[in-house]
């Protein structure tokens, strides 16, 4: 029987890219899944259809993390969908690089309420409910760029390692609760992202990793899927590169 077999699930930014590959993946392990998307419809449709046509559970949830309000209606219209919410992984992210000279307010403070702000304000809504219900499993996916920082996105690097503290304050927290809360470190992944990258910053990243390869969603998505299985019930407070060994 898969190890998720209908336990709840919330993904948000699960729309494209890695989110996209976590859904499918959760779904496969028998999870119902919970599609978040913020503007995308069509995206995050795509996503449950292909979920539904392998005879999963699924549906696309419209929400903004950044929000308080709007990530409290999220996590409550996942549990009206869907049933307890045992499983939440918060992947909303944006980027919006520049050297710090040139950094505009709005470009740093969109990324700390997106992707910091957004993965609190989940936790918030979510940890409540698993807390009085003494089970849950909560995964952030953070960036190795949190770890060792990256020039020209120091506003990305902050949010992605206030993540880091965010999991380690709260696995101890929740952790007499039986709710467990790891985080993931991405390396280069092949996304949308890595894709614009010119060819002579992707060579590089190459010769840096030492599986000389860009990652792909799936290899992050199975990760997610250990972290939050009972094969990892064990497993609270950890930070997992996935990273092909460029975080070492």
């Amino acid at each position: 029987m898969p190890e998720l077999d209908g336990r709840a699930a919330l993904i948000s930014g699960a729309s494209r890219g890695i989110g996209r590959a976590i859904a499918l993946e959760l779904a496969t392990a028998g999870a119902a899944v919970g599609v978040n998307y913020v503007r995308d419809e069509a995206a995050a449709g795509e996503v449950v259809e292909a979920i539904t046509g392998a005879g999963g559970r699924a549906v696309a949830l419209q929400g903004d993390v950044s929000d308080p309000e709007g990530a409290r209606a999220l996590v409550g219209a996942a549990e009206e969908a869907l049933g307890d919410l045992e499983i939440l992984v918060c992947n909303a992210g944006i980027t919006r690089d520049n050297l710090i000279a040139l950094l505009k307010p709005e470009d740093w403070q969109s990324v700390i309420d997106i992707n910091l702000a957004g993965t609190f304000w989940l936790c918030q809504a979510a940890s409540r409910r698993m807390m009085r219900r003494r089970r849950g499993a909560i995964v952030a996916v953070s960036s190795i760029v949190g770890v060792h920082g990256n020039p020209g996105q120091t506003n990305y690097a902050a949010a992605k390692a206030g993540q880091i503290g965010l999991v380690k304050s709260l696995a101890r927290e929740l952790g007499s609760r039986q709710v467990r809360v790891n985080a993931v470190t991405p390396g280069y992944i092949d996304t949308e992202l890595t894709q614009a990258l010119p060819e002579a910053a992707r060579e590089g990243i190459l010769t840096a990793t030492p599986l000389g390869r860009l990652g792909e969603p799936q290899d992050v998505a199975k990760a997610v899927r250990f972290l939050v299985s009972d094969s990892a019930s064990f497993v609270t407070g950890a930070v997992l590169g996935v990273d092909g060994g460029l975080g070492m």
